[in-house]
């Protein structure tokens, strides 16, 4: 009977050392992100190691093993050494060596700031391969959640309740306490923990509540500047015409915080947002630019703000910033929540045509209003209304259509398929660098496929 199976022998040594380059087969993406990282310019990490002290980790294998990592949806670094172990890929991608999780986590927070330019470097890369041709990007956002509990959100209402309760449960313990040789204290009560919780706790809501006002005075100065526009434009209108201006004057901003503003006392630097579903959470605003042709994000930033709209001048920052040795940006498609005219604008003038959705389309249209032509453009029509008339057009709705086959299948392969749908640093910067490390993996992911 036991000619019929393979024989199963652990014990037998090889005849040979094992080579490492047998373990993974030619075309594994493991290979690929090593060798992608041996054509990087790591010397600005490389020079910040002093090398007093036992030898370190080199840097190009810890990148390998954190771009490996984001690449197949293993973020944690405590999961990353586990891997060490239990992979053959993350084992070819650390040469069988294990650094430990304290070792990842503080290379990856210490050299988060210097990986925005290898995301550049790999463009590159793509471009030298032929993979990369831009033209026209797809621009869209999506919401990551913090590393943080939105039941960790104070508001200033319930800061400044909670702060009196606290004050008055302090002066009844001093009481209490002046008492005590005089009555017996209830059992169990240790006065001085009692106080020390209450100051630990009026010293974080005091926290709170500064950044609260620092944030209240900020949309307050915004506010103002949107009003004395307002003004000097309804100003303007009377001089023009001779007449009072139609409708309510505009109303001066209230300064000082309202009752619902609030911080998070986790990561007071995220934001209450509202999620796909439906719901608040505390998150960050991720955004991506994304290449048409090969899916590829050329252009990512992050920001604290809930709304898109500002986050297109951003987005044209960084893609008009990319070298030179990189094709230009020529078009730019967007949806509805990126729509305003300065946005129009501010694309007209970086020379990239937009294709802006000014509002949302209705499903099941019909058959002529999906294939009808619009009625001619007329003569001296402002930049929105032109935009608006290309996007009616049969060759415009083409071009637009291309925006949601290719930014958001990346939103949906980064979250629903690698697993990445909460930041583990906290602080806007961190997260930042974390985003760029997101973008980059895909990158590598991505072009991988493109390579084969």
């Amino acid at each position: 009977m036991s000619d019929k199976f393979r024989q199963v022998d652990r014990n037998t040594l090889f005849l040979l050392p094992p080579s490492m380059d047998d373990w993974l087969p030619e075309d594994h993406l493991a290979r690929f992100v090593v060798e992608i990282v041996g054509q990087l310019d790591l010397t600005a990490i490389k020079s910040s190691y002093t090398g007093r002290g036992s030898k370190a980790h080199h840097p190009e294998m810890l990148l390998a093993l954190l771009f490996y990592g984001y690449a197949t949806g293993v973020f944690s670094s405590r999961k990353l050494e586990q891997a060490t172990l239990d992979s053959v890929a993350f084992r070819y991608i650390a040469a069988n060596d294990h650094p430990d999780h304290d070792t990842i986590a503080t290379f990856r927070k210490r050299f988060l700031p210097l990986l925005t330019p290898l995301f550049v470097q790999i463009l590159l890369i793509a471009q030298q391969m032929g993979c990369l041709k831009l033209g026209k990007v797809s621009l869209d956002g999506t919401k990551i959640k913090a590393n943080a509990s939105k039941h960790r959100a104070l508001s200033w209402k319930y800061a400044c309740k909670l702060e009196k309760q606290l004050k008055a449960e302090v002066i009844d313990l001093l009481r209490q306490a002046e008492e005590a040789d005089r009555s017996a204290k209830p059992d169990g009560l240790d006065i001085p923990a009692e106080l020390a919780r209450r100051e630990e706790r009026l010293s974080a809501i005091a926290t709170a509540k500064t950044e609260i006002e620092r944030r209240a005075a900020e949309r307050h100065a915004e506010e103002q500047s949107e009003y004395e526009k307002k003004l000097d434009k309804r100003k303007a209108k009377e001089q023009e015409t001779g007449k009072k201006a139609r409708g309510k004057q505009p109303k001066p901003p209230e300064p000082g915080p309202r009752d619902t503003d609030q911080v998070n006392l986790t990561d007071d630097q995220s934001r209450i947002m509202p999620v796909s579903g439906g719901g608040f959470d505390q998150c960050y605003n991720a955004q991506a630019s994304v290449d048409v042709e090969t899916m590829l994000i050329v252009g990512q930033h992050l920001s604290q703000n809930p709304n898109d709209k500002q986050e297109l001048k951003p987005a044209l920052e960084s893609l008009t910033t990319l070298p030179e040795g990189l094709a230009t940006v020529n078009s730019l498609l967007a949806d509805a929540g990126y729509f305003s005219e300065a946005n129009v604008d501010s694309c007209l003038e970086e020379k990239v045509l937009p294709f802006i959705s000014a509002s949302r389309d209705t499903h099941n249209q019909s058959l002529n209003e999906r294939f009808a032509e619009p009625a001619p453009l007329l003569e001296g029509a402002d930049p929105v209304t032109q935009m608006k008339h290309r996007l009616k057009t049969q060759a415009g709705r083409a071009i637009y259509a291309q925006r949601k086959c290719t930014v958001e299948p990346v939103f949906g392969i980064i979250k629903a398929v690698l697993g990445f749908r909460q930041f583990l640093l906290r602080g806007v910067e961190s997260v930042r660098g974390e985003w760029n490390l997101v973008c980059i993996a895909w990158n590598l992911k991505r072009l991988h496929v493109l390579a084969a």
